[in-house]
C-alpha cells in the first residue's frame, strides 16, 4: 500500500518483509532502507512483519524493495490478499512442524534404553537439518553476506555443529555403540520452528482488531438510480459516489458515511464507536459505514467514500499505531545491534574454556551449542510490538483510537488532564436563556440581527441564537453578507448596511464599547450562575453600541463528574482550560469537583497553549489535554498527549495523539488506564526476554543445560512475551454506554 500525500512531497509506503526472525533482523532491514537517498524515516515491526517507510516521491517502490533483498530479506507492497496468504502461511508451517516431529521422534529412542541404526539416525537427522531446516541456512547465509548477526545463524551454527559432531562419532567409532547427538540437532530445529509456529499462530490474534474492522465493511450498496430515481440497484461499493442515496433495511450494515434523508431508525454503533446502546437517527442525522442498522429503512445520501469514511480513517490509525515503534523500543534496539556478535563471542569463549579444562571435544561443542540455541533473541524482538498491537487493538473496539506509539506511551505517565469545557465536559448544545436589548432597541429586531450574523456560523452559541429566532414569529429574517470571524473575540458581519458584531466580553473592552449599567449588573449576575454571556455590537462612524445581552445554558455531560472522579482515583489531577468567561467555568468546575486554582476561563486558542505549556513546566508528569473544537487544536498541540473528541472537528483529532470516537469524557480515564496496562506489559516482556538470557545462556555456558532443554527454553520465552501481550485483550473500557437522549442536570436555568 502506497500514498501520496497531495500537499507534501513525502509519501509513505508499506512493505511486507519476510524472512526476519529477531530484533537484530529488525535493525538490519531499517539500517538499509534509511541508507536509500530520500528515505526520511523507517519503522519496521516484528510482529506485523511490515516495514513502513517515510520518503520522497522520487523514491519508488522498486529501490526500497531492491534494498531490503540486497540484505537478504524479501519484501513485497503489501496488498489486501495479504491476510489470506498468511492465514495460508501458518497452516503449511503447522504441516512442517508435525512432519519435522515425526521423523524426528524415532531419534529419541536411545535415550529410552532402546538401539537405532547410526545410518538410520543420520538419515532421519539429515532430514530434519537440510530438509526443515533449510531456512534457517538461508536466513544465515543472508545474515552473513549483509555482514550481520540474526537467530537464524545462531541456529544454523549450533544444529550443524551437533550434527556435525555426531557424523565424526559414527565414522570414527565404526557405528554402533557411538555417543550420537542426532536427537539434540533434530529436536531443536523441531522446536525452533514449533515455537514460530505459534509465534506466527499468536500475532494473527493481535492483529484481529484490523481485521475485525476490515470486515464491517459490506461489499456492495443499494443505490437509488441517478437516472430513474423510482429504481434501485446493487452495485460494488466502490462504484458508489458522493450524493449517492443509498437504501439500508432493517437488520443491514450501513455501507457509507452520509446524513439519513428519510426513514426513522436506531443504529448499532458499537463496534465503531464502542456505544453499547443503539442510536436513535432520523431525518438530518449522520451515519457512518459499518454499523448496523436497526428496525426501520431508511435512505442516506453520502457524504465521504473510499479511504475519507470513518471507518477506513479508524482502520489507518490503528494500522499506523501498531506499525508504530514505541520509545521504548529504542533500548531494545541497542541491546540487539550487539546482542548475535556477543552471543557468539560466548559461545566460542565457552568452546575455548571447556577444552582447556580438558572436557573434551564433546562436552565442549554440546555446551556451545547450548548458548547458541538458548540465546536466540526472539522473545526481544517481539517483547514491545506485540503488546502495542494488542493494547491499541482492543482500544480501537472500545472506542479509543491511539495514533501512534509514542502516544500509547506517553498516555501511561499522564499526571495532569486539561480539559475543554463546551462539548468536551458539557453537552455542548447550549441554549438561549436571556435576550435582553439596551434601553431604546427592540427586542425582536435585535434577535432577528443577531440570528443574521449566527446563521453563517456552525459554533454551537450560533446555532442557539438561530434556534431561538425561528421560535420567535416576530422576529424579522434578516440576510447577513461581509461574514468575518476575529479569532477568540467573535463574528461581525453586514446586515442592511449596518455592521453587526456578537463577541465576548473582552472584545467589548477592546473595542471601548458603552455598555448600560443595568445589562453590566445582570451580566455578572448570569455569569455567576454558570452562563455564558456574548454582546450584540453595532459599528458605527463615531463609536460601537452596545445592542443586547444574550446568555446562554448548557449541560454537564451526565459522566462527566464520573471521569473526574476516576481520574482523581488514578493519582491524576483534573484542569478546565475554556474560552468562556470566569462565572461559567468555575460553575462547571464546581459541578464537577475541579478545584478552583486549576482553572482557566477567557483563554484564548494561543492563550490555552500557553497554559498547557505552563502546566507541563510545572507537572511531575505528563500533561494531556482533552477538547474538541478548532480553537482547542494548538493546546492538542502543545500538550505531551492529546486526546480529541470525534463528536468535535477534524482539525482537533488530526492535532491529537488519541481520538475518543464517542464524546464521554469517561473514556479518557480509560485511555490512560489501556496505556498503563500496555506499557506493564512492554515491560514485563521486556523483564522475561532479558532474564531468559540473563539465566539461560550462564546455564549453558556451564554445562547445566543440554541443547534440548535450550532448544525448548527459547521456543518458549518467544511464546510467552506473545502470549501475555494477548492477555490484554479481555481488557473492557469502565465509560459506561450513554444515552443522548438522558439529559444531565443543568448548571444553569432560565432568568
Amino acid at each position: 500500500m502506497s500514498t501520496e500525500s497531495s500537499t507534501s512531497a513525502v509519501r509513505t509506503a508499506e512493505f511486507a518483509v519476510s524472512g526476519m526472525t529477531c530484533a537484530s533482523c529488525v535493525m538490519r532491514v531499517e539500517k538499509v532502507l534509511k541508507r536509500v537517498p530520500g528515505v526520511e524515516s523507517v519503522a519496521v515491526n516484528l510482529a506485523t512483519e511490515k516495514a513502513t517507510v517515510h520518503a520522497s516521491a522520487a523514491v519508488s517502490d522498486d529501490q526500497l524493495v531492491a534494498a531490503v533483498v540486497k540484505a537478504g530479506y524479501e519484501a513485497a507492497v503489501v496488498v489486501p490478499e495479504a491476510a489470506a496468504a498468511e492465514a495460508a502461511g501458518v497452516d503449511r508451517e503447522l504441516i512442517a512442524v508435525l512432519a519435522s516431529a515425526l521423523i524426528t521422534l524415532p531419534l529419541l529412542a536411545p535415550m529410552f534404553g532402546l538401539e537405532l541404526d547410526p545410518w538410520l539416525q543420520l538419515t532421519l537427522a539429515s532430514v530434519v537439518q537440510f530438509g526443515f531446516g533449510a531456512r534457517f541456512y538461508v536466513g544465515g547465509y543472508r545474515a552473513v553476506r549483509a555482514f550481520a548477526g540474526n537467530m537464524d545463524l545462531l541456529v544454523a551454527l549450533g544444529t550443524s555443529a551437533a550434527w556435525g559432531l555426531s557424523v565424526y562419532q559414527m565414522l570414527a567409532h565404526g557405528g554402533m555403540g557411538a555417543h550420537l547427538f542426532f536427537e539434540a540437532s533434530a529436536v531443536v530445529i523441531t522446536l525452533v520452528r514449533f515455537g514460530k509456529w505459534l509465534e506466527t499462530r499468536a500475532r494473527r490474534q493481535t492483529s484481529a482488531a484490523i481485521r475485525a474492522l476490515n470486515a464491517l465493511r459490506p461489499a456492495t450498496a443499494r443505490v437509488r438510480d441517478r437516472d430513474d430515481p423510482a429504481r434501485e440497484r446493487d452495485v460494488p461499493l466502490a462504484d458508489v459516489r458522493i450524493g449517492d442515496i443509498v437504501i439500508v433495511r432493517p437488520g443491514e450494515r450501513v455501507p457509507v458515511d452520509g446524513i439519513v434523508r428519510a426513514g426513522r431508525t436506531h443504529i448499532d454503533e458499537s463496534l465503531i464507536t464502542g456505544e453499547s446502546l443503539p442510536v436513535a437517527k432520523e431525518a438530518g442525522a449522520r451515519t457512518t459505514g459499518g454499523s448496523v442498522n436497526g428496525e426501520g429503512a431508511i435512505e442516506i445520501e453520502t457524504t465521504a467514500i473510499g479511504t475519507e469514511t470513518t471507518l477506513a480513517r479508524i482502520i489507518r490509525l490503528v494500522e499506523s499505531a501498531q506499525a508504530d515503534k514505541a520509545p521504548i523500543q529504542r533500548l531494545v534496539d541497542r541491546v540487539a545491534a550487539v546482542f548475535v556478535p556477543a552471543i557468539l563471542a560466548i559461545a566460542l569463549v565457552t568452546l575455548a574454556g571447556w577444552l582447556w579444562h580438558g572436557a573434551g571435544v564433546e562436552t565442549a561443542l554440546l555446551d556451545a551449542v547450548a548458548v547458541l540455541v538458548i540465546a536466540c533473541p526472539c522473545a526481544l524482538g517481539l517483547a514491545t510490538p506485540t503488546a502495542i498491537m494488542s493494547g491499541t487493538g482492543v482500544a480501537a473496539r472500545q472506542g479509543i483510537l491511539i495514533k501512534d506509539a509514542q502516544a500509547l506511551e506517553q498516555a501511561h505517565a499522564i499526571a495532569i488532564v486539561a480539559f475543554d469545557k463546551t462539548g468536551t465536559l458539557t453537552v455542548g448544545r447550549p441554549t438561549l436563556v436571556e435576550f435582553e436589548v439596551s434601553p431604546g432597541h427592540v427586542r425582536e429586531e435585535a434577535l432577528g440581527l443577531a440570528a443574521a450574523v449566527q446563521r453563517l456560523s456552525e459554533h454551537p452559541l450560533a446555532k442557539a441564537v438561530v434556534a431561538a429566532a425561528l421560535d420567535d414569529p416576530d422576529a424579522p429574517r434578516f440576510e447577513a453578507s461581509a461574514a468575518r470571524a476575529v479569532a477568540g473575540r467573535g463574528v461581525e458581519a453586514t446586515v442592511n448596511e449596518r455592521r453587526i458584531g456578537i463577541g465576548s466580553g473582552r472584545w467589548v473592552d477592546e473595542l471601548g464599547a458603552n455598555v448600560p449599567p443595568s445589562l453590566m449588573e445582570r451580566a455578572q449576575a448570569l455569569e455567576a450562575r454558570g452562563n455564558t454571556v456574548s454582546w450584540l455590537i453595532e459599528q458605527t462612524q463615531e463609536r460601537h453600541e452596545v445592542l443586547a445581552l444574550l446568555a446562554f445554558g448548557d449541560t454537564v455531560k451526565p459522566t462527566a463528574r464520573t471521569a473526574i472522579e476516576r481520574l482523581a482515583a488514578m493519582g491524576v489531577q483534573s484542569a478546565l482550560i475554556t474560552g468562556d468567561n470566569a462565572g461559567s467555568a468555575h460553575a462547571v468546575a464546581r459541578a464537577l469537583g475541579i478545584p478552583a486554582e486549576r482553572v482557566f476561563a477567557q483563554t484564548l486558542p494561543d492563550d490555552k497553549a500557553r497554559v498547557v505549556a505552563q502546566l507541563r513546566a510545572s507537572a511531575k508528569g505528563i500533561v494531556a489535554m482533552a477538547g474538541d473544537g478548532i480553537n482547542d487544536a494548538p493546546a492538542l498541540a502543545a500538550a505531551d498527549v492529546g486526546i480529541a473528541m470525534a463528536s468535535g472537528t477534524d482539525v482537533a483529532m488530526e492535532a491529537a495523539g488519541i481520538t475518543l470516537m464517542r464524546g464521554d469524557p469517561a473514556l479518557v480515564a480509560d485511555a490512560i488506564d489501556i496505556s498503563r496496562r500496555t506499557y506493564r506489559k512492554i515491560q514485563q516482556n521486556l523483564f522475561w526476554a532479558f532474564v531468559y538470557n540473563l539465566i539461560g545462556i550462564p546455564l549453558a555456558a556451564f554445562g547445566l543445560l543440554d541443547p534440548m532443554f535450550a532448544g525448548a527454553a527459547m521456543a518458549f520465552s518467544s511464546v510467552s512475551v506473545v502470549t501475555n501481550a494477548l492477555l490484554l485483550r479481555s481488557w473492557r473500557a469502565q465509560a459506561g454506554a450513554v444515552d443522548e437522549a438522558r439529559a444531565g442536570k443543568p448548571i444553569t436555568r432560565p432568568a
